[in-house]
């Protein structure tokens, strides 16, 4: 039976695995479901259609699952969706979605580092890392492994790609390309994550290639569409180019350069 402190509140529409705890203070309310071995603290508050992996940890003051900071939301029915193994440190904030997408959702093994948030409709890959108050607006989405630094606030509808990094203290007005290093003011794409490519075993050949993509992308004079025509004709269309060129083709807000 799952361990609840006698000051905390579970709503009885809530359903949580037999080896859950719920730390002192804390508040469940509504169709809340929390999977085996997560591990609620202290004066937490989870409410609305929010689900929560296995083998989670929720920290003190965390707050998921409140209605959107949305002035068009009219109380539509929406969800939080959070992986495995994720870790959500202390005062962070994630807000449902909007009839946009209907879920906010957080992939398996990502860490949100305390006075994080994220807005509605906002969706992260697999083992994302933010760090201190990074800021999501609405519709934000990061990919697989990217890492954002503190106090980073990202523009609504950025995307963030695969195994990429921004440094800490920017704004990010626009998409960051896949692998990429972004930091400065303006922010601008430094370099390839090499050392973090290298770290997650990618071949010395595939960071090469991903390299003379960059400098068609970056360090020529194209526009972005005939960059991506040059990459097309020019280079192997490996997993990582066709990762880089499909998010070209995707963005929303234009690429960061």
């Amino acid at each position: 039976m799952a361990e609840i402190h006698q000051t905390a509140i579970v709503s009885s529409e809530s359903q949580l695995a037999d080896d859950v705890t719920i730390g002192p203070y804390s508040i469940i309310e509504g169709p809340v479901r929390i999977g085996s071995g997560s591990r609620i603290a202290s004066h937490v508050l989870i409410t609305g259609t929010t689900f929560i992996g296995e083998g989670c940890k929720i920290h003190h003051g965390a707050v998921i699952g409140t209605n959107p900071q949305d002035l068009k939301f009219a109380g539509e029915e929406s969800e939080v969706r959070i992986g495995n193994k994720v870790t959500i440190r202390e005062y962070a904030t994630v807000n449902r979605a909007t009839k946009e997408s209907r879920i906010t959702s957080i992939g398996d093994n990502c860490f949100l580092m305390a006075y994080t948030h994220l807005a509605h409709d906002c969706h992260l890959g697999k083992n994302v890392i933010l760090a201190n108050s990074v800021h999501l607006g609405g519709h934000v989405h990061i990919d697989d492994f990217a890492i954002v630094g503190g106090i980073v606030a990202l523009h609504q509808f950025v995307s963030v790609g695969a195994h990429s990094m921004v440094g800490g203290g920017y704004r990010v007005p626009k998409d960051i390309c896949p692998y990429a290093i972004a930091e400065g003011y303006p922010l601008s794409i430094k370099t390839i994550n090499r050392i973090g490519l290298q770290r997650r075993g990618f071949l010395p050949e595939s960071i090469e290639i991903i390299k003379s993509a960059f400098k068609i992308l970056f360090n020529s004079p194209y526009n972005t569409t005939d960059a991506v025509a040059k990459i097309k004709a020019e280079l192997p269309q490996t997993s990582e180019i066709l990762n880089i060129l499909n998010f070209i083709s995707a963005s929303r807000r234009g690429l960061t350069k």
